[in-house]
């Protein structure tokens, strides 16, 4: 086979179409949020949110019986109350956030864990939940995450500035009298919406690779946060995409091979920048 068919024959089925469009738009959503995540130090605040809407996503199960829609609307209930949930204990109990984080992590965890014990019937379409099942995107699953990862972005793009000052100077964010509290609130908000949105194409136990190593990656290579940005998008989007092809080649579940695929060009990054500064010295 030829490079070119090697290319084009995923392409000849729709739903590796559909998980490609998926992959990209997640990639490019959870790069950007999750440039403030690396940059406040919150990668923990991610793993916990993506695992604390496990009991969400068993609840809308149940009530939905299995249908996909009131999985996403459940998950992302649950993923902004765990949001809310650990900043108002971590502010208002003398209680540090990553203790906050620990207590909301485990108990809602150890929630969805007991639900899902106690139906085993439904253990098995779950688990496309836990580990993702980026290859059974469907149409609607794609604009719902369009839609609510333009909403993000444009949030982003229109509060750029209070999330940059209050990201790098908090003192200055307080000098200006920013709502500092309510800009925590809205990211931690915007953290929980893109990992409920990006739930389907890695799931609940590698969503936190997604938001953290593309912005990781790109922090080695530049300084300046626009273009952070950008390329944290580029590595997500081409990481979707190449993990995809091993996933259909090698026959491998596609949300691993998203992940791993990722965190190569990570170790890629970090190796040339590592080279590129003992050869300065």
């Amino acid at each position: 086979m030829t490079i070119f068919e090697i290319l084009l024959q995923p392409l000849q089925y729709a739903f590796m179409q559909r998980g490609m469009l998926a992959a990209v738009l997640v990639g490019i959503v959870c790069a950007v949020v999750g440039v403030f995540v690396v940059l406040r130090g919150m990668a923990f605040f991610g793993d916990a949110l993506a695992h604390a809407i496990l009991p969400g996503v068993a609840v809308g199960y149940l009530l939905g019986g299995g249908a996909r829609g009131p999985l996403f609307w459940w998950g992302l209930l649950t993923g902004v109350f765990a949001a809310l949930g650990i900043g108002t204990i971590s502010r208002s109990a003398r209680i540090k956030e990553d203790t906050a984080i620990g207590i909301i992590f485990a108990g809602m965890f150890a929630l969805g864990i007991a639900l899902i014990s106690s139906v085993r019937s439904y253990t098995a379409d779950l688990a496309h939940f836990l580990f993702g099942d980026v290859l059974g995107v469907r149409t609607p699953d794609l604009l719902l995450t369009a839609a609510f990862g333009a909403a993000i972005l444009l949030i982003i793009f229109l509060l750029y500035k209070e999330f940059v000052v209050l990201s790098f100077d908090p003192v200055l964010a307080a000098t200006l009298r920013l709502p500092a509290r309510l800009l925590d609130y809205l990211l931690m908000v915007l953290i929980a919406i893109a990992i409920v949105v990006s739930l389907q194409t890695v799931g609940v136990a590698l969503m936190v690779a997604m938001l953290v190593t593309p912005a990781a990656a790109a922090s080695l290579l530049t300084r300046r946060l626009p273009v952070m940005m950008a390329l944290a998008a580029l590595i997500a989007s081409l990481s979707g995409i190449t993990g995809l092809y091993l996933s259909y080649y090698l026959n491998i579940a596609s949300g691993a091979a998203i992940v791993l695929t990722c965190t190569a060009f990570f170790g890629i990054v970090w190796i040339i920048t590592g080279l590129g500064r003992k050869s300065l010295q």
